[in-house]
């Protein structure tokens, strides 16, 4: 059984969330969305050139590991959006207003690999502290013949 806390605030592989819960209510979800798009907005990534996946930090070894199975040419425009957006940054200027990430083009493109690699590390977690129950019975049975 899963503690308050984890039914509440989740833990996806970004850390603590309340997305599960607010998920879970329909007309919460539809009050929160408004917000969620302004605060897109208000943060200013866009105006830089940046998608969301972009701003997740990646001195995490998770995240290193979902970087490096990114198709080539999705690793270079993240690349090419990190330089831009840290020139444009450097030069407390904003891209020009052609040149925003339109909202229907932020795309989520980094999180579904890290939930991959979340699922594929505790998997071999549940693997490596796995007991073989014929092995054990096996060391069980045998007998010791200095003992």
């Amino acid at each position: 059984m899963p503690t308050i806390d984890k039914m509440i605030f989740g833990n996806g592989p970004l850390g603590p969330s309340l997305a599960p819960w607010i998920r879970q209510r329909p007309t919460l979800q539809k009050f929160w969305a408004r917000w969620s798009n302004w605060y897109k907005n208000a943060a200013g990534y866009r105006q830089k050139g940046y998608l969301y996946d972009d701003l997740i930090p990646e001195e995490n070894p998770t995240v290193q590991k979902a970087i490096s199975r990114l198709p080539a040419n999705v690793s270079y425009d993240r690349v090419y959006r990190m330089r831009r957006g840290l020139i444009q940054s450097m030069l407390h200027t904003s891209l020009p207003k052609e040149q925003w990430t339109k909202a229907e083009k932020d795309e989520r493109y980094l999180t579904p690999l890290i939930e991959q690699v979340v699922a594929e590390e505790k998997e071999r977690e549940e693997w490596d502290t796995m007991i073989v129950e014929k092995l054990r019975q096996r060391k069980e049975g045998k007998k010791n013949i200095f003992g």
